[in-house]
């Protein structure tokens, strides 16, 4: 029986226009029902603006949520996958990342990239031709900072003369880096590659984050492919997190037809409708919930060793089906099961 702890959950972070003030305590009462399930971590996406080329909703500001999920939770782990680094100025960003990991007593996971929604750059001053760049520069100082030295940096976008934060924690948050190659389609906004640069930021990080639309045998390739990379420069691959995003709609039936039409449902109460259903079949957790649990090993099986998964509703009692008819049934080969 697989480790509850394996498996993440995403914050309920995206608002409806008809949204009122008990969402505000439904992200209170989830957080504390994923703890009290035994789940392993809490997730919450990041977008400045609402990204209409593939979500139909805006969310909530990432760190300032996490920082209330904080107050209300006392063991699970705390994650953003992923902050969109290219978009915000190092030091203040590097604060905040630090305050969080100070209030919740060290359960910060930095998940990080560089984004894709052309507009979120723009609204703050730069462009997506810059992110690369930008991210790590931004990576280059936020380390160090959050490790407590001081710095002094003299980049193509940032500069900085002795320059150090607090508060200061026992260790810094884990960065777990985002990317990897996808399954390619034309709506997609990004090339289905693995990027060089992407591996060059893995290597210099705790963990990677393959993207929800890469499917197994692709995030297999892509781990063979890292696994050389960090031979060739003198890293054990074996000391890598690999977390896989991902998005499920939990329908209890074994009719797959109702299980699909209902899913369908749940996706675009969230998310576009611009890359079709076949799109999100073949990257996301869909049909019976023996089909999901299929997925989810043929995942782990290509080198995942734990999930954070997505909900598609604010409502919790998603959680209890999860622990009750998916999580037992995934195994893990390397001891990550009761």
């Amino acid at each position: 029986m697989s480790d509850p702890k394996r498996f993440g959950v995403f914050l309920p972070s995206f608002i409806w226009s008809d949204d009122g003030p008990e969402r505000a305590r439904g992200i209170i009462d989830f957080s504390r029902e994923a703890e009290s399930l035994g789940l392993g971590s809490i997730f919450i996406t990041d977008h400045l603006l609402t990204a209409r080329r593939l979500y139909s909703v805006s969310f909530l500001e990432p760190l300032t949520t996490l920082a209330l999920v904080a107050g209300v939770t006392e063991r699970i782990m705390l994650g953003t996958s992923v902050m969109v680094v290219p978009i915000r100025e190092p030091v203040l960003f590097a604060k905040q990342v630090a305050n969080l990991h100070f209030l919740s007593r060290g359960r910060f996971i930095f998940g990080a990239g560089i984004g894709w929604y052309p507009k979120e750059y723009e609204a703050v001053g730069t462009s997506k031709s810059e992110r690369g760049v930008r991210t790590d520069e931004i990576l280059d100082i936020m380390i160090p900072l959050l490790e407590g030295k001081t710095v002094t940096y003299d980049g193509r976008f940032y500069s900085l003369d002795e320059v150090e934060i607090e508060p200061r924690t026992e260790t810094r948050p884990e960065l777990w880096i985002g990317g990897g190659s996808q399954l390619a389609d034309p709506a997609s906004p990004e090339a289905p590659r693995f990027a060089t640069a992407v591996k060059r930021r893995i290597l210099r990080s705790e963990g990677w984050i393959p993207r929800p639309t890469c499917p197994p045998d692709d995030i297999r390739r892509d781990w063979d492919e890292l696994q050389a990379y960090f031979t060739e420069n003198g890293r054990d691959h074996t000391t890598l997190t690999i977390a896989h995003e991902n998005f499920m709609h939990f329908v209890p039936t074994q009719d797959r037809e109702r299980a699909l039409r209902e899913q369908h449902q749940a996706f675009l109460r969230v998310m576009s409708d611009e890359r079709g259903p076949d799109y999100l079949e073949q990257v996301y957790l869909f049909g019976a919930p023996d089909e999901i649990v299929a997925s989810l090993q043929a995942r782990v099986d290509a080198g995942v060793q734990s999930f954070m998964l997505h909900t598609l509703t604010p409502d919790p009692a998603q959680l209890e089906q999860w622990i009750e008819h998916i999580i037992p049934h995934v195994d893990f080969p390397d001891g990550g099961n009761e």
